[in-house]
């Protein structure tokens, strides 16, 4: 896939801001994991509805293009300055590169131009990718920038880091390359210049790839460029914008990267330099389609391009272009130049209304399989570019074939001039115009890609057209997927959202949804699917990749939501019910597993059951369920039905069937039926189809129960029974309601609602409370007359009811009491004796009864109760009328007693509220009796209340008046208080203008504003100005929000009626606009200002601040000026990064940019903030010697110097406030540690004391407290009581103080010493441990990203571990011999261990030895032969113990290929070896290694535990070795005796305190796969020392045994442009001091911070020194002179001043370095001693059993002697022996102090796994003491390890046998078991009379003739051995 710059993507606005970071050494490119916020990366991953942000990557400099590497899963991205190699899967780091920013001009030539030079000044310029592109043929990456003319390098796929092929070659070969800029000008040469490439397949006929290439041309610089007309020198500027270059690096060199054909200039197509403005190209993308075609098939090469408008003129717009180029057919295909089949048409995208619709402009292209899509966008300033400014669109390759075999048939064949031109602007184009070609037939290959002799390149006039599928705004990329019978398109956007849309067949958009992938961020405009899994998508932000989930189907709980989503990817898996993509369902590929969106959701699985409605007393057999919808057959399955509650019956399906199946199950129990809820007659039950543990589909069904409809609906009980939806009836005998007819009495039984016995209801008159009366009742349907009645008015009011006749009842002398003023009763007829069974009163019957004493306190309301039908009368009171009292009379006038508002606008409406007495009985009688003066007002009839309140509109006036209200009701009455009717005037507003967000509060000037009931303000008519506050001279209100920036009108409105009379106008503006915060870091506690800047601030009245989730209460900002505002940092519960969001004017701040994708939800776009405040823990403080109390003297200066700890914050110095009390303290110097500050002013002494307090934003903290001194009187006065005092004292007593003093004095002195040593070493231990750690971290990631941790192979693990005491000898002789590199800079051949080459035997005795050997071999393969050969040779008393080891691994390796025998040999010799040590000291067995199965034991141990100390141990074990060797080389070493500063054995401690400094060096060297490195040395080093670290650093990817050694490398310094010198270690400037050279040393040289070096292989061997350790200390010394002072009686002030510190105070160096290295020696004993679930330690299993088996045999029962025997086994046998040489494991550098430092740690390890208490105390060795208080815990570790494998479960003799014989497998053929087998038929040479003797002497030997067969080997082999050993 192709890849354009920055520059042209959305992206080169922020890439061109960026400023570039400052360069850093190359050695370590900055990482960005630690620019990761807490948050991460976490990274929660976005998720929005159908897609999923899985993974992100965030890149500190501008990205510019990616590659994919599917066959790897690697993800190549390129930024500015940087390449990064990433995994696919997760975006972690693997590999990167710096390749920026460099020295560069762009007014000179490449400086890999060797016969170019450039006068002018060359500056620090950034590199912006132009073309990332993987070449997997050749294993290459093609990287291209914008430095050096667009400079191309071939980077090493699958190690970005590193060049594969250097070009120009940095060495000559054989034959010098000659370089012309062509080869070197490759990509634009500009940051926004667009460029694309494309690695297109080799062609015909020649070896390598080709690179295509287009390029907009910049003009950067030609004006200074000399003009040459050679075609070989092509300046950039004579560039070709499109070229086919050579990309074949493994062929000749000197045509890599030239154009492709000869002659050159065939192969380019390069617009004449006169035409180059009016045709600029700008490039999208480049692409094969297709891109595998089959065999024979045609494949092309596309450009997608943009021709720009001419510069100047404003009616042409920029063309979107498709240009293609013919690559040849298969393998005989001729290939083409490139302008022969170069033929470009139009891409026009616009909609039907005109040219205002038309997109012109191509942004981003997918090509599908069929289909090209491509975004394009409007050119910016049309009239329209707002509204939708982007589109996609879809063109048919179909139509572009058609299109260019129209073109050239009416070019040659029927020339038709406005369909097809040729382009005369090309420099290689034939011109000038289309002629026919006479007799000439054009083949189809010819119509397709043209020929030579025809006229070329071509432009289609005519634009190919399509209409736009989707329409947003701001699209920048997009990439097309399909899927079902759906294509999906995914869309990315200028804000950093990625939208996807599907269509169906007839491209309609049937769903969309859209993911932030990073806000704010545009997408790249070329996005890529996976090529290993299509399920996801990689696209790139303007800082960030990101891999996207295609479908978050997880998100959809149910069918229908997840089929009803339609999504393509997510489907229905309908037996394991979820949503899921189709490859994630188990048999999705079988019909009815998985229900895709195309088939809708009326295909999602559902259920009926059969019956539906169950009746609780009614037995059933059980019940059919009828299932449809996209399921398989169930048939055959495991079924049941699931009622919840883990209730299961049993269900089955009668036989296979599809859509429609049929299902019986069986109905839950009765007595787990659910419980039926209160007040309802029946239970919906849910019921789920229960397939393989899975409920598949549900359904409801309903159980109900008759007999509870007259308990839930007692008043209604008969009617509601039979209008319920079950099947009920009604037994009226029973007055009960019953599902079976059957068991009602004989009598009639109604069988409709209507037939119900029940009550007629009727009016009744209100009853006063406490009188008697017989009320009437009628019935309908009253079937029972004469039975027993009641009236009942509620639980406690129950009456006699009288039958009058068949349909009436009279209830009898009902007396009802109320202290209410009314209260109504329930009337309900009840059967006597039986109180809850009613008859049915289908409406309601009621009895009201009034109380006339309560409620009326006035006439009014006492007697207007009257139109309530209460019979009251007023008589000092309201009381009850009697029947011979008169009517009521009058009442007296009405009584005003307050009346508002006071006043009102001319015209009326005013709602005027009257409140008072007696303001009448009703409404009619004041409905027209209230007036305004002489102005009436309309009293309203829903706000009257009888006598207390009139609401009444007022009605308009003439003009204005002020007078009394007056109501009149029969008599009249008058208000105090007067309403006046007034003018109310609106003058003008302010402010008038605000964004158009809303929330602006404005105020409105006027006179009498107040007026009225009811102000309205609407601003554009219709909106009201919201939160209204006025005064009689003022309006305040908020605006609304507005819909575009205009002036929009306001109007004030009184009551409802018109405006008030004004012009006010308020302006809508666009909204502020937020840009940046900073900074961006905050304490935890907030208050820091953090400064926002923007735009149009000036609108802005309010503004505050808010975190997400962690923020504390929201703060207040302050505007500055219309461009900044400050905020203090709210305060935070957690120190972590969280989104800060901003509210302007009470609105919360939205980007418009996201708000305006309206395919958006605007809240969803609102919820992402753009800004996040990382908060991290509070600043910490303290005085500089962290005391508490300060003593001063008042009148002198103060100056306190504050200690800070270190943090992130970045605090300036003004953002501290240091307070004395309650003054001030004038800051003078801040540094990242240290502030000074001083106080120029007195402090008062009235206190005596003064806190020290230091703000910083929020936080507080008092440091110490200032204690002042008195005045000079009470000084003076101290002094002469004093001085009396000691007059008057006692001498002795004088001399006792002194001397007390003097003590106490000298003990607070050594306490002081003591805490500062301790604080020393704290302080060192941490500092030294973060830099360990941090070294580690590269290291460990190193580690993963290279060729890993060196182990050795396996056989050479066997033989270092075997053949121990010969290691250093095989080291040397076998593995490594000094190294001399040859020209080429490899390794010689290494020799081979004997027991891994050839059997060195002449060819003629050869016959006979084999055949010994073999007969020799099958001896040893016999049980009892080789355990009495082992015997026989143990007995003897000059075997030695060497000798038994020697033997015990000849036999291991002899029997390597059968481990089950060699173990039960092992295992018979170790029972003979327990029965001899039970009879003495059991305890003491194993202890040592002498005898041969000890040996055998330890070899067995070797070859069984190998997996696990490669797979487990081995890492830790290295990064131990690996945290040594940094931690000894952090301080001096001293070259000659070996003892360094940081050791962990003291005899090897550097008791001096030499203070080195380090120097990071930047140095050269041409070997170990590297160019250059920074690397860290100290000061003090040797400049061998030097050498062996350069080493170390360029070979740490390389075995140590592969590396130079250092006295085969010369280093040089380059101290000037013109001096350079070679560093020794000993030269004509060496020192003298006390007749001793000393070594020179970095700081000897005088070499400074970042010098560069050169190391080079020298020529001959400097072997004048020899190893510098092994120097003569008489004549040279190094750091440190030897102290034996009698050797040496004279010494200088300086070494004997040294002398007098103790040199034992440097032993808490130790401690230092322990604390150091804890980290990793706990993780390696954890390894060690910790068992791995999947690879159980099976041999260490079987032999632990077999131990205590052999314990439990001989009775042994004491577990310490079982612990000895498990520990002298493995720990000692094994472990110690790999801890104490690593190089047995690794292929390493063990030197002697590392071997000092293992010591130790292996000593700790004995001690952990021993059982006896260590004594230790003042005099123990440190070696022991060092590790004391981590021994009890070890132990711990050692014991849980050992009952671990106790507990494990036992092996079997024919596992263990299975494991061996698989270990036997995996290393067969290493050895060569016959130099093994001759070997150890010497030891049977050599005692074979001993031998002959024990055979005769055991009787299985003598059954089985044994001895004889030993003969015939020795006969066999006796006449040859020797004399074929003397020959070779």
């Amino acid at each position: 896939m192709a890849r354009r710059a920055a520059g042209g993507a959305p992206l080169s606005a922020r890439a061109a801001a960026a400023s570039p970071p400052p360069p850093r050494p190359p050695r370590r490119a900055p990482r960005p994991c630690p620019l990761l916020p807490p948050l991460l990366l976490l990274l929660g991953a976005a998720r929005a509805g159908a897609l999923e942000v899985q993974r992100r990557f965030p890149s500190p400099t501008p990205t510019n293009n990616f590659a994919l590497d599917g066959a790897a899963g690697t993800v190549y991205l390129a930024a500015v300055n940087r390449l990064y190699q990433l995994s696919g899967a997760n975006l972690s780091l693997e590999a990167e590169a710096a390749v920026g920013p460099v020295a560069d001009s762009p007014l000179c030539h490449a400086p890999q131009l060797p016969q170019a030079s450039c006068e002018h000044p060359r500056r620090l310029t950034d590199n912006y990718n132009k073309i990332l592109q993987l070449d997997p043929g050749q294993g290459l990456v093609v990287a291209c920038g914008s430095i050096y003319q667009g400079f191309c390098q071939l980077r090493r796929r699958g190690n970005i880091s590193a060049v594969a092929v250097r070009f120009p070659p940095a060495a000559p070969p054989a034959e010098p390359v000659t370089v012309f800029p062509s080869m070197l000008n490759v990509a634009a040469n500009h940051p926004n210049a667009s460029t694309v490439g494309l690695v297109l397949p080799p062609a015909a006929g020649s070896g390598g790839s080709r690179l295509l290439v287009g390029a907009t041309y910049t003009g950067y610089g030609s004006a200074f460029f000399p003009r040459n007309r050679s075609l070989e020198d092509h300046r950039f500027e004579n560039t070709p914008e499109i070229a086919i270059r050579s990309l074949d690096a493994r062929g000749d060199l000197a045509k890599l990267f030239t154009f492709d054909l000869n002659p050159s200039d065939d192969n380019i197509l390069k617009i004449k330099q006169g035409a180059k403005e009016q045709h600029k190209l700008g490039f999208v993308r480049a692409f094969l389609h297709p891109p595998e075609p089959p065999p024979g098939a045609p494949s092309y090469a596309y450009l997608a391009l943009n021709s720009e408008a001419r510069a100047g003129d404003k009616e042409s717009q920029a063309r979107s272009l498709l240009a293609r180029i013919c690559l040849p057919r298969g393998a005989g295909g001729d290939a083409k130049k490139l302008t022969e089949s170069y033929i470009q048409l139009g891409l026009q995208c616009a909609g039907g209304a005109g040219r205002g619709d038309l997109y012109s402009r191509l942004v981003s292209v997918f090509p599908a399989r069929e289909l090209l899509f491509a975004v394009f966008e409007r050119p910016q300033g049309s009239p329209a570019a707002r509204a939708t400014p982007a589109a996609l669109c879809a063109f048919r390759f179909a139509d572009v074939q058609a299109a260019i075999r129209a073109a050239r048939n009416a070019c040659f064949v029927e020339p038709a001039p406005d369909v097809v031109a040729v382009l005369d602007s090309v420099v290689q184009g034939t011109g000038p115009a289309c002629e026919r070609k006479r007799n000439i037939q054009l083949q189809p290959e010819q119509l397709d890609c043209g020929a030579a002799h025809l006229q070329h390149p071509l432009s289609i006039l005519q634009p190919l057209k399509a209409t736009p599928v989707f329409r947003a705004p701001g699209l920048s990329s997009v990439a097309v997927a399909s899927v079902s019978n759906y294509t999906v398109v995914f869309l990315g956007t200028v804000s950093g959202r990625l939208l996807k849309i599907n269509l169906n067949e007839s491209m309609q958009v049937v769903s969309r949804r859209a993911v932030t992938v990073a806000y704010g961020e545009p997408v790249h405009h070329v996005m890529q699917f996976d090529p290993a899994d299509p399920g996801y998508l990689y696209l790139m932000t303007s800082h960030q990749m990101a891999r996207v989930k295609v479908a978050a189907c997880a998100v959809h709980t149910t069918c229908g939501d997840c089929v009803g989503a339609a999504d393509a990817y997510c489907g229905w898996c309908a037996l394991e019910t979820r949503c899921t993509l189709q490859q994630d369902c188990a048999n999705s590929s079988q019909r009815h597993f998985w229900t895709s969106a195309s088939e809708g959701p009326s295909r999602c699985p559902t259920m009926t059951v059969l019956p539906a409605e169950i009746d609780v007393h009614q037995e059933y057999s059980g019940m059919i369920l009828q299932i449809s919808g996209s399921l398989p057959s169930l048939s055959g399955m495991e079924m049941a039905c699931d009622y919840g509650n883990n209730i299961r019956t049993v269900a089955r399906v009668p036989g296979p069937a599809f859509d429609h199946q049929i299902a019986y199950c069986n109905l839950l129990p009765r007595d787990q039926f659910p419980l039926f809820p209160p007040h309802q007659d029946h239970v919906i039950v849910e019921m789920s189809v229960r397939v393989n543990g899975r409920n598949i589909v549900r359904a409801d069904f309903t159980i109900y129960n008759c007999s509870r409809v007259g308990q839930v609906y007692p008043h209604t009980a008969c009617t509601s029974c039979l209008s319920a939806q079950w099947p009920c009836f009604w037994c009226a005998q029973q007055h009960a309601c019953v599902s079976n007819q059957s068991r009602c009495e004989a009598s009639p039984n109604p069988m409709n609602p209507q037939d119900c016995p029940q009550i007629l209801p009727s009016a009744l008159a209100p009853m006063p409370t406490g009188s008697s009366q017989s009320i009437p009742v009628h019935l309908a349907n009253a079937a029972f007359q004469g039975a027993a009645l009641e009236c009942s008015f509620g639980p406690e009011e129950v009456f006699e009811a009288i039958w009058v006749n068949e349909s009436t009842v009279h209830c009898n002398q009902v007396v009802l009491h109320t202290t209410q003023k009314s209260q109504v009763f329930p009337l309900s007829l009840q059967l006597k004796g039986q109180p809850a069974r009613f008859l049915d009163s289908p409406d309601p019957m009621t009895v009201e009864v009034y109380n006339c004493a309560m409620g009326s306190p006035d006439c009014s309301q006492c007697l207007g109760r009257e139109d309530l039908g209460h019979l009251c009368v007023w008589s000092d009171g309201c009381r009850l009328r009697g029947p011979l009292q008169p009517l009521p009379g009058t009442c007296p006038a009405p009584e005003i007693r307050t009346i508002e508002p006071l006043s009102g606008p001319l015209d009326g409406g005013t709602l005027l509220t009257i409140r008072g007495r007696n303001l009448g009985r009703r409404l009619s009688d004041v409905a027209h009796g209230v007036w305004v003066g002489s102005v009436a007002c309309e009293p309203l009839a829903n706000r009257y209340t009888v006598s207390e309140e009139i609401v009444c509109a007022t009605g308009p006036a003439p003009g204005p008046f002020s007078d009394v209200v007056t109501v009149n009701a029969s008599k009249e009455g008058k208000s105090r208080e007067r309403f006046s009717y007034v003018l109310p005037l609106v003058q003008f507003l302010e402010p008038d203008k605000g964004p158009k967000a809303g929330g602006t509060r404005i105020i409105i000037h006027g006179s009498d504003l107040h007026v009225g009931s009811e102000l309205q303000v609407l601003v554009n008519d219709t909106e009201p100005c919201t939160e209204l506050v006025r005064t009689e001279a003022s309006i305040t209100c908020t605006v609304p929000e507005g819909a575009l920036p205009a002036p929009v009108p306001v109007c004030v409105r009184f009551e409802r009626r018109g405006c008030v009379r004004s012009n006010l106008t308020f302006q809508y503006m666009q909204n502020p606009v937020i840009t940046a915060i900073s900074p961006r870091r905050s304490p935890v506690s907030g208050g820091r200002t953090i400064t926002v800047a923007g735009e149009r601030f000036h609108m802005v009245q309010n503004v505050s601040m808010a975190v997400h989730h962690i923020g504390r209460e929201p703060t207040l900002c302050k505007v500055l000026n219309s461009t900044l505002i400050t905020c203090p940092s709210p305060g935070a519960l957690s120190n972590a990064s969280a989104p800060v969001d901003f509210f302007i004017n009470g609105r919360a701040y939205a980007d418009e940019a996201a708000v305006a994708e309206e395919l958006l939800d605007p809240d969803e776009a609102r919820r992402g903030s753009r800004f996040r405040l990382d908060y991290l823990p509070d600043p910490q403080f303290s005085t500089a010697k962290r005391e508490k109390w300060i003593k001063h003297h008042p009148g002198e200066p103060l100056t306190l110097v504050i200690h800070k700890e270190q943090d992130s914050l970045g605090l300036e110095s003004h953002e501290y406030r240091i307070k004395i009390g309650q003054v001030a303290c004038d800051i003078q110097i801040v540094s990242d540690r240290v502030i000074h500050c001083s106080v120029n002013e007195s402090l008062g002494t009235a206190e005596g004391q003064l806190p020290i307090t230091i703000q910083v934003g929020n936080f507080n903290q008092t440091i110490a407290t200032l204690q002042l001194g008195g005045s000079e009187t009470a000084i003076i006065v101290s002094i002469v009581i004093c001085s009396v005092l000691l007059l008057l004292s006692v001498v002795a007593l004088f001399v006792f103080c002194t001397k007390s003093r003097r003590a106490e004095r000298y003990w607070q002195k050594t306490l002081l010493q003591m805490e500062e040593m301790e604080s020393q070493i704290r302080e060192e231990i941490r500092k030294g441990f973060a830099e360990l750690q941090t070294d580690m971290t590269d290291l460990t990631k190193e580690l993963n990203r290279s060729q890993g941790i060196p182990f050795l192979e396996y056989k050479h693990f066997v033989t270092r571990t075997f053949f121990p005491k010969c290691s250093s000898l095989y080291e040397e002789r076998y593995v490594l011999p000094s190294q001399t590199l040859n020209s080429q800079g490899s390794c010689p051949v290494q020799e081979t261990h004997p027991l891994l080459g050839e059997w060195k035997i002449p060819e003629s005795c050869r016959p006979n030895m084999e055949e010994g050997i073999s007969l020799f071999s099958s001896l040893l393969n016999n049980k009892h032969f080789l355990i009495v050969f082992v015997h026989a040779l143990e007995q003897q008393k000059d075997f030695a113990v060497r000798d038994r080891c020697s033997l015990a691994s000849l036999l291991t390796i002899a029997l390597h290929g059968k481990l089950e025998y060699y173990t039960g040999i092992m295992k018979e010799l170790l029972v003979d070896l327990i029965d001899a040590s039970a009879a003495k000291n059991p305890k003491l067995m194993l202890r040592r290694t002498e005898s041969v199965v000890e040996k055998m034991l330890t070899n067995w141990m070797s070859i069984c535990m190998y997996s696990c100390l490669r797979e487990t141990v081995g890492e830790p074990f290295f990064l131990l070795l690996c945290a040594i060797k940094q931690q000894i080389n952090k301080g001096s070493i001293d070259a000659i005796t070996g003892k360094a500063r940081y050791t962990l054995n003291e005899e090897w401690l550097l008791r001096e305190n030499i203070e080195a400094k380090p120097r990071n060096l930047n140095v050269s060297f041409q070997g170990c796969g590297m160019d250059s490195l920074s690397v860290r040395a100290m000061d003090t080093d040797t400049l061998t020392q030097v050498k062996e670290k350069i080493l170390e650093a360029f070979c740490k990817n390389v075995p140590y045994s592969q590396w130079p050694r250092a006295e085969d490398v010369d280093l040089e310094w380059f101290a000037s442009s013109t001096q350079s010198y070679i560093l020794r270690d000993l030269d004509d400037t060496s020192v003298v001091e006390d007749g001793r050279k000393k070594l020179n040393t970095l700081a000897h040289y005088k070499i400074p911070e970042g010098a560069s070096l050169a190391m080079s292989l020298t020529d001959k061997k400097d072997n004048t020194l020899g190893r510098v350790k092994d120097l003569d200390t008489e004549k040279y010394f190094h750091l440190v002179l030897p102290t034996d002072e009698l050797a040496e009686p004279k010494k200088s002030h300086r070494q004997s001043h040294r002398k007098k510190v103790l040199p034992e105070i440097y032993l808490t160096r130790l401690l230092s370095t322990k604390g150091t290295l804890q980290k990793f020696l706990d993780d390696l004993f954890k390894a060690i001693l910790s068992i791995r679930e999947d690879k159980p330690p099976l041999a260490v299993k079987y032999f632990f059993d077999f131990l205590e088996e052999q314990a439990e045999k001989r009775g042994i029962s004491d577990p310490d002697t079982l612990h000895i025997w498990k520990t002298n086994s493995l720990p000692l046998r094994f472990w110690v022996n790999i801890l104490k040489n690593p190089q047995f494991v690794f292929d390493i550098d063990k030197t002697d102090h590392i071997d000092a430092c293992l010591s130790v740690i292996a000593q700790a390890f004995i001690d952990a796994c021993s059982i006896s208490d260590l004594q230790l105390g003042k005099d123990s060795p440190t070696n022991k003491l060092l590790y004391a208080k981590e021994i009890p815990e070890y132990r711990k570790i050692v014991q849980r390890y050992y009952k671990q494998i106790h507990d494990m479960t036992p092996l079997s003799e024919q596992e263990m046998n299975a494991h061996l014989a698989e270990e036997s497998r995996k290393y067969q053929n290493e050895f060569n078991t016959n130099v093994a087998m001759a070997e150890i038929y010497k030891y049977a040479k050599r005692y074979r009379t001993q031998i002959m003797t024990a055979l005769e002497a055991n009787p299985t030997a003598r059954r089985t003739q044994l001895q004889h067969k030993f003969e015939q080997v020795v006969a066999l082999m006796e006449d040859n051995i020797y004399e074929c050993y003397s020959e070779a």
